[in-house]
């Protein structure tokens, strides 16, 4: 409760120390300046894929070789997808409507991990072409979208409406009543998307993988023609097409409503969306939103926006005449549409009327005027495909996506030991490679900022350490009056702020009773550039989520930034006369734990490292995916290689604890 009452008072926080004038050892104060110094990468990674896109307009071929390159980029990063098996699909009920029935089905993504879906056919002599209809954000899933299958199958289109992970019937975090324990599908998204990413995989791609598997249940029916199947989502139901079309070669037409924008202009005007939206590194890899589109064309695609809609309207319009400038370059441009309208998020009538007559002409080769469909109320009883409504309670083999990640992690577990028995040299480079950062060649600078703070029986000194292309790191040096020789240089790191030492005698005068010189430093976002609890949504459970995300966007983990900080703090050391040559240890508390144990891995000057209040393993995070603050700690594919606890074993001659 007090952590919580810490950060809720985090923005007064900031003048509070303005105004004492006390431990700030920045010679600026800017809020978001972590923010920003983040987003300055991210527009020199889109700034390099846009010079590189408009290259690829002069010409059919290098229009080619850019679509290959973004596509090679994209299996990349999407991690490792399952193999195939058997569907084993199930009806489990159907029922008659006016010109049309319903199916509800269930089918294997994987071995007994179930997807429930209902499965909209017309009435007359098939086969049909078919639509897969992708669920915008919602508990009820696939009960939202009746009304575009009840439209299409009025129309002589079949579909197949997927309830997604965490929605509809596969809501995962559920109490003893099968009811949510999260606010809602954003936040359940975001908690199961940390364990996939420490396995090399996200919510996005298992999304695709179910989303793929009902295309191949859609091969497996007489009724349904598997040349003709198309794909539309709006909102979350829109970052599922996006991630699908860009992989799914089947599909031959393709609708994004209420998503499509210019990743770079969300990350900066609205932040990170919820982790089903993000696959690490795409900025790394240059890959905007369009590029998913660009995959797959020259394939018609239609854009749905609203021009009231959150989703930013100028990235759409961007992204829009980028991909309206590939497809003519391809010779394709009459294959791409837009359909803005006078509408919100999910658009109105005429969106939908729009999307209607494109299934109808590039999946039925059909001109004709959308017929109009009366939406009758379907009783939820002819939706549900499961007994109780959730997966999770009414079968009981079934395996959730978090007994599918724990399943992984266990099952990496001998790959992890074989891994760790190569050379130290190979571990090292793979461990960089994870925290996304190269040991730094820079020299760095340290600027005395502010008088120093004299104390009965210390002292107090400010720096900001400057290294060329990294943040400034604050830190205060307090130095006993009289420092034992044998005494050490302890390096103390606080999640809540280096304050929480330096303004609690208390806690201070052990170390200086022993004659220990400390520096207490804020590693870039905590403390002094500790981002505004305000523009991190609460939903994400996690108060620096933004800058996690973007951080693991531009392929720099957050760790790996602080990592770089710890190791300009012992080089600060280093050209201290008083204070190079003796021990160094580190007292980290919280979220920092992580971040000290690779670097005591990585650097040798870290003699000792004494950790509390700290996660002690990244299978952690899989077990118990309801925690705060997770993506602080994130590598993607981390457990492919090690776990915290291993990479403490290969510090070896050195001491690295856990104190709690």
């Amino acid at each position: 409760m007090n952590k919580l009452l810490i950060l809720a008072g985090s923005l007064c926080f900031a003048s509070t120390v303005v105004a004492q004038d006390n431990y700030n050892a920045l010679s600026w104060q800017r809020s978001v300046a972590y923010n920003s110094y983040l987003m300055r990468e991210v527009h020199r990674q889109y700034a390099d894929r846009q010079n590189e896109l408009a290259a690829a307009w002069t010409s059919k071929d290098k229009m080619l070789q850019y679509q290959e390159k973004r596509r090679e980029s994209y299996l990349k990063i999407i991690g490792t997808l399952p193999q195939a098996g058997a569907l084993n699909g199930k009806v489990t009920g159907v029922s008659q409507h006016d010109g049309y029935r319903i199916e509800k089905i269930i089918y294997e993504s994987t071995p007994k991990r179930y997807v429930t879906t209902n499965l909209f056919i017309p009435d007359g002599k098939g086969p049909f072409a078919a639509v897969v209809i992708l669920c915008g954000h919602g508990l009820t899933g696939k009960n939202r979208a009746p009304l575009q299958a009840v439209q299409l199958a009025v129309n002589g289109i079949a579909s197949i409406v997927v309830d997604p992970v965490s929605q509809g019937e596969r809501i995962e975090l559920l109490d003893e009543h099968d009811q949510p324990t999260t606010r809602g599908v954003t936040t359940e998204h975001t908690l199961l998307n940390a364990g996939c990413n420490l396995l090399g995989s996200s919510v996005a791609a298992y999304e695709y993988w179910d989303n793929h598997r009902a295309v191949d249940y859609l091969e497996t029916r007489s009724e349904i023609d598997a040349n003709r199947i198309g794909v539309f989502g709006s909102s979350g139901g829109g970052t599922q097409a996006a991630y699908m079309v860009g992989l799914e070669e089947r599909i031959k037409a393709a609708s994004i409503c209420s998503y499509f924008s210019q990743r770079e202009r969300v990350l900066e005007l609205e932040g990170p969306s919820d982790g089903c939206q993000h696959v690490p590194y795409e900025g790394r890899e240059g890959i905007e939103i369009a590029d998913f589109v660009l995959m797959y064309a020259p394939k018609p695609v239609l854009i749905r926006a609203g021009r009231y809609d959150f989703v930013d309207f100028q990235g759409v319009m961007q992204g829009f005449r980028e991909l309206e400038k590939s497809y003519e370059a391809l010779g394709a441009k009459d294959k791409v549409s837009l359909c803005a309208t006078e509408a919100g998020h999910g658009g109105n009538s005429e969106s939908q009327q729009a999307l209607m007559a494109f299934f109808k002409k590039y999946l039925n080769n059909d001109l004709s005027p959308v017929k109009p469909a009366t939406m009758a109320n379907i009783p939820l009883s002819e939706t549900l495909c499961t007994a109780t409504g959730q997966v999770k309670s009414s079968i009981p083999d079934a395996v959730s996506l978090c007994d599918y990640n724990l399943q992984q992690a266990r099952q990496l577990a001998a790959k992890r030991e074989q891994f760790l028995r190569l050379n130290d040299k190979t571990v090292r480079t793979k461990v960089l490679e994870l925290l996304g950062v190269e040991l730094p060649k820079e020299k760095i600078q340290s600027a005395p900022t502010g008088a120093k703070i004299n104390k009965r029986t210390y002292d107090l000194s400010k720096y900001q350490i400057i290294r060329s292309g990294q943040i400034p790191v604050p830190c205060v040096v307090v130095t006993p009056e009289q420092i034992n020789p044998q005494a050490d240089i302890v390096i103390y790191l606080d999640d809540d702020g280096k304050q929480n030492l330096l303004g609690d005698e208390a806690q201070l005068l052990p170390y200086i009773n022993r004659g220990d010189v400390i520096i207490a430093a804020d590693l870039r976002g905590f403390g002094e550039t500790a981002d505004p609890v305000n523009l991190n949504d609460t939903k994400y459970w996690n108060r620096e989520y933004r800058n996690a995300m973007i951080s693991m966007h531009t392929g720099q983990t957050i760790m790996g930034q602080r990592v770089i900080d710890i190791i300009s703090l012992l080089d600060f050391i280093d050209t201290q006369p008083d204070l190079k040559n003796k021990k160094t240890r580190i007292v980290a508390r919280g979220l920092y734990g992580p971040a000290v144990i690779h670097a005591a891995y990585i650097d040798k000057r870290i003699q000792s490292a004494d950790i509390s209040r700290s996660v002690k393993s990244f299978t952690e995070y899989i077990v118990n995916p309801m925690q705060r603050d997770m993506y602080t700690n994130v590598l993607y594919g981390v457990l492919e290689y090690y776990d915290l606890q291993d990479l403490m074993k290969k510090i070896s001659g050195r001491t690295v604890r856990f104190a709690d």
